[in-house]
């Protein structure tokens, strides 16, 4: 009998509970009817004392840093805000020692911060939840970021979107350790899918305000939302707007960031997700509704948009009250 692959994770205080109970079910449980021996999971102290997760359960972590640092494979949980913002240096640096010693590192959620503060990830792809991509793409540049999909796999480093991705991440972690069938076999038991189709785009919430900075298109743009079904052009904006042409495109991407024809394919894919999840229409009368015109144009801009079929986001997503 071999000796089982140590997974070590690094625990900061009032730490979210979902993902580290995703962890503990994953790694921390014996199953030797699929794999003798199997993980040992070891809860590590980022700093000292008795850590206490966000719903205010108190855990006693036997293991320190020097124990992370000489695990198999080394994960940064979810974190509190505070040290999301200002990951432990104590921490910072045992992931640095770990990796250069050859370890698999692999972040949770907003544990992407650890990685990144670390500079880790610098010249990687990566993922974070989608709430957080914005800031952690400023705030760590050099990071290939990816905020559309549910995990990365880079080699030797993995990230994770937040809370249900960290399940994905870890049995494809288990895949890659002891083969599709035994994670298979684990999803079954969890009552999860083993794979899961698209990535983070279709979970995005789709904020209906004006972009910032375009108050003086505030009226075009909510006029634009009422006709999306009509075969609008620039030409009809820029009318509306009562500006040439060139004039509305520049101001156009100076206040939304983007441009017309994209904002109207965003727009029309937005309010096609809102159809799918609270009627029963069919997808060819939706994509008429919404201006695509045919089911294909739909289904080519929705998956392009979302990384799902227009049928898979109603799967998901059906309102049934």
């Amino acid at each position: 009998m071999g000796k089982p692959h140590v997974v070590a994770v690094a625990v900061t205080d009032h730490a979210p509970i979902f993902e580290l109970a995703i962890l503990c079910e994953i790694f921390g449980i014996s199953r030797p009817d699929l794999a003798d021996p199997w993980y040992e999971l070891r809860l590590c102290a980022a700093h000292p004392g008795p850590i206490r997760t966000a719903q205010g359960l108190l855990m006693q972590t036997p293991y320190g840093l020097d124990d992370l640092v000489a695990a198999d494979t080394v994960i940064a949980a979810a974190m509190y805000r505070p040290f999301q913002m200002t990951p432990p240096a104590t921490l910072v640096a045992a992931m640095k020692e770990a990796y250069a010693r050859g370890a698999r590192l692999a972040a949770i959620c907003s544990g992407a911060y650890a990685l990144a503060e670390a500079g880790l990830l610098d010249d990687r792809p990566a993922t974070t939840h989608w709430m957080y991509a914005e800031e952690f793409g400023t705030r760590y540049p050099a990071v290939k970021l990816d905020p559309d999909v549910l995990y990365v796999d880079d080699g030797q480093i993995l990230t994770s979107a937040g809370t249900g991705a960290g399940i994905d991440l870890c049995l494809h972690m288990v895949a890659n350790d002891f083969g599709a069938t035994v994670a298979n076999t684990v999803a079954r038991r969890m009552v999860v899918p083993p794979h899961r189709d698209g990535g983070q785009a279709q979970y995005v919430e789709t904020a209906r305000s004006a972009p910032p900075g375009s108050a003086s298109l505030g009226p075009v743009l909510d006029w634009a939302r009422e006709h999306l079904a009509e075969p609008l052009t620039v030409a009809d904006l820029a009318e509306r707007a009562r500006l040439g042409q060139r004039t509305f495109v520049r101001r156009f991407a100076e206040a939304t960031g983007t441009s017309p024809l994209r904002w109207l394919t965003i727009e029309r894919v937005r309010l096609a997700q809102q159809l799918l999840e609270t009627t029963d229409q069919p997808v060819e009368r939706i994509a008429g509704a919404v201006g695509f015109g045919t089911a294909a144009n739909l289904r080519q801009h929705f998956s392009r948009a979302t990384s799902v079929s227009p049928q898979t986001y109603r799967k998901v997503f059906r309102s049934r009250v």
